[in-house]
């Protein structure tokens, strides 16, 4: 039985068979810059106070519920995907 690859893996594969993945010489050390540097990008230590509607607020809270996170921090992973140029606008759905 085959399985059925999505575009992101199929690029993947395509890149190491292409043999352009080269291994890592020190893991261990590696492994502890990411986890450092993954550590800084996650530390929440500035504060941000901002106003809004009372209606884009409850909107946001309903999407969060439904994201399974306090608002709060879904309103922080919009932010932190924004800037780095990870969100992605969904197309509305019409019918």
């Amino acid at each position: 039985m085959k399985t059925k690859l999505s575009k992101e893996e199929k690029e993947i594969l395509e890149s190491f068979e292409k043999g352009e993945w080269v291994p890592v010489t020190d893991f261990s050390k590696r492994k502890k810059e990411l986890m450092e540097y993954a550590r800084n990008t996650l530390r929440k230590d500035k504060r941000l106070n901002i106003r809004i509607s009372e209606r884009d607020l409850v909107e946001l809270q309903r999407k969060a519920v439904k994201e399974g996170l306090p608002y709060q921090t879904y309103v922080s992973s919009i932010i932190h995907k924004f800037v780095n140029g990870t969100l992605v606008e969904t197309e509305k759905m019409t019918g």
